[in-house]
Order: structure tokens, then sequence, then C-alpha cells
């Protein structure tokens, strides 16, 4: 098994440096994650852009929206509009109430409970949090969310579970050794590998014959040798 840093490599020859979400600081980003439910990244961003532009990306201009704003937008976004507009309503008054409007304050708080702010928003858990936080230039280890994980699984770090928390841990445990230890790398990784994740290492029907790094990952070479077989 190639070690983290070559993965990273590869990843980065085959796709090209990630772009970042078009979300910019923490108050963004938890807008970010909650824009839309089980939709295309296309659609988050087209759902974003136009909280900018009809709405404007703060707390007081989120609070100060009417519903006859919100929920046309919120539509956009998929299933079940009026909680999404009660979540970003949610979103600003917390900002509001307890951080002045201005959420980029906590940054300036120890990492833990930089981490413990950002998990009182709508649909903000430990990763999301800590993918918010890498995103904006903190770290404290690798962020992985479910596309990134698959793909670690499948290439070798940590053992499948029925937990996916429990998944999740060998993972982190796995790769803790080999983490850069830099913010720009971290989330360099974060992002190629959600985005090998779901271009070709999908959960259903990967595409192992067009991925840069088959040639050391055992589910590749398994379903290589089960298609065989079919074949024979």
């Amino acid at each position: 098994m190639r070690s983290f840093k070559q993965l990273i490599s590869q990843l980065r020859r085959h796709y090209g440096a990630p772009e970042a979400p078009a979300a910019k600081g923490p108050f963004e980003l938890v807008l970010w994650e909650n824009a839309c439910y089980l939709l295309s990244d296309e659609r988050r961003l087209e759902v974003f852009e136009a909280l900018r532009e009809q709405v404007g990306l703060s707390a007081a201009a989120i609070d100060g929206a009417s519903d006859k704003v919100l929920l046309p937008l919120a539509r956009r976004g998929g299933m079940r509009p009026e909680t999404r507009v009660f979540r970003w309503r949610e979103i600003a008054r917390i900002t509001l109430n307890q951080y002045a409007g201005d959420l980029d304050s906590v940054l300036k708080l120890p990492y833990a409970d930089a981490k413990r702010a950002l998990k009182q928003f709508p649909c903000i858990g430990d990763p999301g949090a800590e993918k918010i936080l890498l995103l904006c230039g903190l770290s404290s280890g690798l962020p992985i969310e479910s596309n990134g994980l698959r793909v670690l699984v499948r290439l070798g770090w940590g053992r499948l579970q029925r937990n996916y928390g429990a998944i999740y841990r060998s993972v982190q445990e796995d790769l803790k050794p080999d983490l850069p230890s830099s913010a720009k790398h971290l989330s360099e990784a974060h992002l190629l590998l959600r985005m090998h994740g779901k271009a070709l290492c999908k959960d259903k029907a990967p595409l192992c014959h067009q991925c840069p790094v088959s040639a050391d990952c055992d589910y590749a070479q398994t379903m290589a040798a089960s298609f065989m077989r079919e074949t024979i």
C-alpha cells in the first residue's frame, strides 16, 4: 500500500488542484452545509449563490428576510424546504445572539471550543465542525466525509465494521502517523478524497478501470478477479 502522501500526490496529478467551496468563513460554510439536501454540488452552489444575490450572506440579512423570499430559494435545495428556511433562520439567530453577528470570532477560540461552538448549528456534527475549521485554516487531524472514507477503506486504511463511527475511528487511527501537519495540505487531501469518491470510487459501480490508484487497491483487485471468473 502506498503512503498517504503518495496517494494524495497521485490524486492531485489525476484531478489537478481541487477547488474549495465558494463559501468563505465559518458563517458561510455553515450555510453551505445547509443549502440543500441530497443534491449535487452544482445545485448546492446554485442555492448558495442565489442566497448571496437575493438576500445576502450575513446573519442580519437572513434574519431580516421574509419567508416570501427565502422559501422559493429553499425549494431549489430539495425536499422539506420549510425545514431548510427554519435552519437558515436558526443559523442567523445563533450568530446574532451569541456572536454579535460575527461568527468569525470563533476562530480566535481554542480549537476544542471553536468546534463546540460550531456544533450548535443545524446539521453540524464533529466531522462537519472539523471540516469548517480546516477550510478556515485551523486543523486537528483530517476530517473525512463519506466519499473520502470509502476511498481510504478500499485502499486499506481502517477496517470495515457495522458501525460507521467505528469505521471512521479506525481509519483516523491508521492515518494518524502519516498525516501532514499544515491545514493547507490537510484541506487539499480532504477535497481530493471527496472528489475521487464522487467521481470514480463510487459506492455502487465504481469505475476501477479508470482509477489512478487501482494498482494498490485490494478492492479493485478483488473486483477485477471476480469479473475474470465470471467471464471464464
